[in-house]
């Protein structure tokens, strides 16, 4: 039978790690379609996940799992997993039950006897999220899809199952900074959309607050669009024609009329003005500059505490 890795990134997921690989076992492997490997990424949690992951793999040799030294993030969280899954498929799951292992055995039909590459997820409905964070997120597919070279299907999760080849074609982008969205549909392929609609965790707390969701989606704009920085450029031209604009207007009233064309209020507001578009065009041309920096520095992704 072909075999499928399933890579599963923890963060403080002691609440519900028995729970997901006990149902994933029910409702997968019990269908005996294909066999399963489970790498669990142990992102150097604070709470008993690592002791749970250790206890899980004496009690089955299909699970293996990785540990950080420290908090490393989802992202190279799922570059280590991806890095060590030999299976014929891969799949990227969450371990909150947020992601219907039934749903796996669907894409595992779909890939192998359709002509698909990779068989995704999407959310359709946001139930029980936070309205402002919803509003949020749609907002941010909707500027990604305007902005970027690659199509973000809107409410797209990591969850999916991927040939070989796809993974490979993934693991060549060893950028430092990573938005893994991005790069599932840089890479291209034939891509199949699921549909569902939103489950709440099975347990625990979600690790994703409002401020590090946007700090991920500007992670994801300076990734794959470089339209701020000429945004920026665009809106410098704009105030130097302004500029330019108010010259003449108020010299030709000097000329013509004799108006005074000072004033305190206006200078202060000019200058605010001013300002604030030039240190915002620097805070833009900054954010991909220290990505740049990032980069160039060549640190490694992760470090491993260990693993087995």
């Amino acid at each position: 039978m072909n075999k499928i890795s399933i890579v599963v990134p923890c963060y403080n997921e002691e609440a519900v790690l028995p729970l997901f690989f006990d149902t994933v076992e029910h409702k997968v492997k019990s269908q005996k379609l294909f066999d399963v490997e489970y790498i669990f990424v142990n992102d150097g949690s604070s709470d008993n996940t690592f002791q749970i992951l250790r206890e899980l793999k004496q009690e089955n040799d299909r699970v293996h799992y990785i540990s950080f030294s420290r908090n490393f993030g989802k992202e190279a969280a799922l570059y280590a997993g991806l890095k060590a899954a030999n299976g014929d498929y891969v799949a990227v799951m969450d371990a909150d039950l947020q992601d219907p292992p039934e749903m796996l055995l669907e894409m595992y039909k779909l890939i192998t006897t359709d002509d698909y590459d990779c068989i995704g997820s999407r959310r359709v409905t946001r139930k029980g999220e936070p309205v402002i964070r919803s509003f949020f997120a749609k907002m941010f597919y909707r500027i990604m899809s305007k902005i970027s070279d690659v199509e973000i299907v809107d409410g797209a999760r990591d969850f999916r199952l991927m040939k070989r080849y796809v993974v490979d074609a993934i693991l060549e982008m060893n950028e430092y900074n990573r938005f893994s969205k991005g790069i599932f549909c840089w890479v291209g392929f034939k891509t199949k959309y699921l549909e569902y609609e939103n489950i709440e965790r099975a347990g625990g707390k979600t690790k994703w607050n409002f401020w590090k969701l946007f700090k991920y989606s500007v992670e994801g704009v300076v990734a794959f669009s470089t339209v701020p920085l000429f945004t920026t450029s665009f809106v410098g031209l704009i105030c130097c024609a302004v500029s330019l604009i108010t010259f003449i207007y108020f010299l030709a009233n000097g000329l013509l009329f004799g108006t005074d064309g000072s004033g305190f209020s206006t200078l202060v507001c000019l200058f605010l003005l001013m300002s604030g578009i030039l240190l915002l065009a620097i805070g833009v041309i900054g954010i991909y500059l220290s990505k740049v920096y990032m980069e160039v520095k060549a640190r490694p992704q992760y470090i491993v505490k260990e693993k087995a």
